[in-house]
């Protein structure tokens, strides 16, 4: 049972986890990610673990890689196989410390001055998910150490330890002090003598684990096939993105007479296969964060539509207009997804019927049973099987054509529009299918099938499919793609072996699915509609006090698009109550600052102007991203405890905020929220590379053809 831990910085700030692979020496993931990394990291770890359901994960071992290293490989890249190395678990460290070290020369000889200040976010080694560390400095032969500070993973010691007559490097070792065995290793970090005369150290050092941690297993461990990649992108602040927002938005909501030489028009000619998806996610992230996603959406398609002369390839290439609607729904319609699909799917893994439909592909061994009839027949497995296919397609047609109160407004609007502007470019009677085609293909093709052939990546489940189970989910996403063309392409294919269920999927495919697109209110949340609603854990800031984590207390909240409220269960009467226009930032909290994960704080403003924290542990289920007026453009993604802040350390409790905030958030998920400085760089990005087919472009279209 073996999966990968992907860390930086030797931090647990923001890890990615594979699936978990069962029972395999040679695992096969082939999933991707992106992680979007801070500037000062300095290496990208990969911890292949052996999952135990009783007690830890077992470390196996692991491959680092340093920031130089990747940086070298650009721009494809690293692609290769790299050996794991050992891992002491013990001696895994994170942190920085924060030094001013002098070397003075005296008549007796050299004197080393050593302060110690500070250390922040170093690793929990106790239960209490703290530790007691103290700093133990060594030069030449002689060693001094700090006192110890208990519980705590920022302590500061303000103690100054000086050394005489030596001469050799500097090491600083950070240890956790324990009363019973040996001390925990927390990191340390060293300094050469020419370091120590010519440049003094002075400010904030990562600790770094001791170099034997580091070696290479020789194989013996295994080793892991990786394909790693390091884009830098710098975020100038906002207002130099303004006039590129402003450009694309303008294009949408006035668009002028000759869209060939707008930003989107642009856009879609300079990006390739390759990045159109990474431009088609940055763009409806742009505009869903101002609302405009549905306008930005009609605007692309109307383009599609227009250019297209041939009915039968509308929306079949990945242009941009088809990777927005594709992203589109991703982003706003995974809660949708979840409801409709999670049921059958769940039956599916865990009932583990043998399907198959393909005599090439047919294993009459797996279908022995222990009964007087022995193994069954050819026929009897595809009989059998045409029964469960038919079966697991009735629930999944039945949940959809029953989800017209579930399906996001925002969607159904959408789906309207395309509608209405396939049916006004085809509108003859031998076209009258194209819109249909059109919205099922988005809807079965881009959405469903994609999601019932592959869970994990649409977090329908935790781990991968089995073989067996893969082949049925394969099966079944084959049959959803035909409904979706609605029937136009059965018997046409190499597939004959799918004859059989031909009969059950045209007799589908003319099952009304039109009302699911009916007209719709423009707005995404009516007045007072509930956004989301369930249970929570949380707990206000008070000024100078500390927040145990058994302080929280389990409430109900309900999100409006007017209000915030919560109470101690959904019948109680008495509510507290905040309007969404006092709601000034929704941001996540860091992991440390309470020792446990999925943490945000909501900060308000009160009627006397002040701004209050709110803290929140999350036990609810989808995301729902919802956009606040009036955001903060900063906020602290720690705790004040201690009189200090645990992020940035100061002490001033009114400090302007030392991490930036987010136009949206995303309750329950923060690893994808709308940040428009970001995604107005990738597309800024993206234009800058094509900016010499750009001048071919503007050439031709001002009538001289100027490279």
């Amino acid at each position: 049972m073996t999966h990968i831990l992907a860390l930086w910085g030797s931090t647990l700030f923001q890890p990615s986890r594979t699936a978990t692979v069962w029972r395999n020496l040679n695992p096969f993931w082939g999933e991707e990610y992106t992680l979007h990394l801070p500037l000062d990291f300095h290496h990208l770890a990969f911890y292949v673990l052996d999952e135990d359901t009783i007690g830890h994960d077992d470390i196996i071992g692991k491959i680092s890689l340093s920031k130089e290293t990747i940086a070298s490989a650009s721009p494809r890249g690293i692609d290769s196989w790299l050996n794991l190395s050992h891992v002491d678990p013990d001696e895994e460290v994170q942190g920085e410390i924060h030094l001013d070290v002098k070397l003075l020369a005296e008549a007796q000889g050299p004197r080393l001055r050593c302060h110690i200040i500070e250390a922040r976010d170093l690793a929990p080694r106790d239960l209490s998910g703290t530790s007691d560390p103290f700093a133990r400095i060594f030069w030449g032969s002689q060693s001094l150490e700090t006192v110890t500070i208990k519980k705590t993973r920022f302590p500061h010691w303000d103690e100054v330890l000086e050394l005489h007559g030596e001469e050799g490097p500097l090491r600083v070792e950070v240890w956790d002090w324990d009363m019973v065995g040996k001390n925990d290793f927390l990191g340390m970090v060293e300094f050469s003598p020419d370091v120590l005369l010519q440049c003094p150290p002075s400010g904030w050092f990562r600790l770094l684990p001791f170099a034997s941690a580091e070696e290479d297993a020789g194989g013996k461990l295994g080793a892991l096939r990786l394909k790693v990649r390091l884009a830098e992108e710098r975020i100038l602040p906002s207002v130099y993105y303004q006039p590129l927002i402003e450009l694309l938005v303008e294009s949408v909501l006035s668009p002028a007479q000759d869209d060939t030489v707008t930003p989107l028009a642009m856009l879609d000619e300079v990006s390739s296969g390759e990045s159109r998806q990474d431009i088609a996610t940055q763009l409806v992230k742009i505009f869903l964060g101002r609302g405009l996603a549905v306008p930005l959406l009609d605007y692309l398609n109307l383009q599609e539509v227009s250019r297209t002369t041939d009915p039968n390839t509308l929306f079949r290439s990945n242009s941009l207009a088809s990777k927005s609607m594709e992203q589109f729904m991703k982003l706003v319609g995974t809660p949708y997804l979840h409801e409709v699909l999670k049921p059958c799917v769940n039956r599916i893994f865990e009932e583990k019927k043998y399907i198959e439909l393909d005599p090439c592909k047919i294993e009459l061994t797996r279908t022995r049973r222990i009964s007087f009839k022995g193994t069954l027949s050819e026929e009897h497995v595809r009989e059998n099987s045409l029964g469960l296919l038919t079966g697991y397609l009735g629930e999944i047609l039945e949940a959809i054509t029953a989800s017209v109160d579930k399906c996001p407004p925002a969607m159904r609007v959408a789906f309207r529009q395309l509608h209405q502007r396939v049916e006004e470019r085809f509108p003859e009677t031998e076209h009258e299918d194209v819109k249909y085609v059109a919205i099922s293909g988005f809807l079965f093709l881009r959405f469903f099938a994609p999601a019932i052939l592959t869970p994990k990546l649409f977090d329908l489940r935790d781990h991968h499919a089995d073989p067996q189970t893969s082949r049925s989910l394969l099966l079944l996403a084959k049959a959803v793609q035909s409904i979706g063309n609605l029937g136009q392409q059965l018997g046409r294919g190499k597939e004959q072996w799918m004859v059989p269920l031909h009969p059950f999927l045209l007799q589908n495919c003319g099952r009304p699915l039109s009302h699911i697109f009916k007209a719709q209110p423009r707005l995404l949340f009516p007045p007072s509609a509930v956004i989301k609603e369930g249970y929570l854990h949380l707990r206000k800031a008070e000024t100078g006090a500390l927040v145990p984590r058994f302080a929280f207390k389990k409430r109900y909240f309900c999100l409006s698009s007017e209000t915030f409220s919560y109470s101690k269960a959904p019948e109680w009467q008495v509510r507290t109550s905040i309007p969404v226009c006092r709601i000034c930032a929704v941001e996540r909290v860091d992991e440390n600052a309470f020792q446990q994960p999925h943490m945000m704080q909501v900060i308000t403003k009160n009627r006397d102007g002040q701004l209050d924290t709110l803290y929140i542990h999350l036990v609810v289920g989808h995301p729902q991203k919802t956009v606040f007026p009036g955001m903060l453009p900063s906020c602290h993604p720690g705790t004040f405890r201690g009189n200090r802040w645990t992020c940035c350390l100061q002490q001033d409790r009114t400090v302007q905020g030392c991490s930036r905030t987010h136009s949206a958030v995303t309750l329950g998920d923060w690893s994808d929220p709308l940040d428009p400085d970001a995604e107005a760089q990738m597309v800024y990005r993206q234009l800058l590379l094509g900016r010499d087919k750009l001048r071919w472009v503007w050439g031709s279209v001002r009538g001289g053809r100027r490279l």
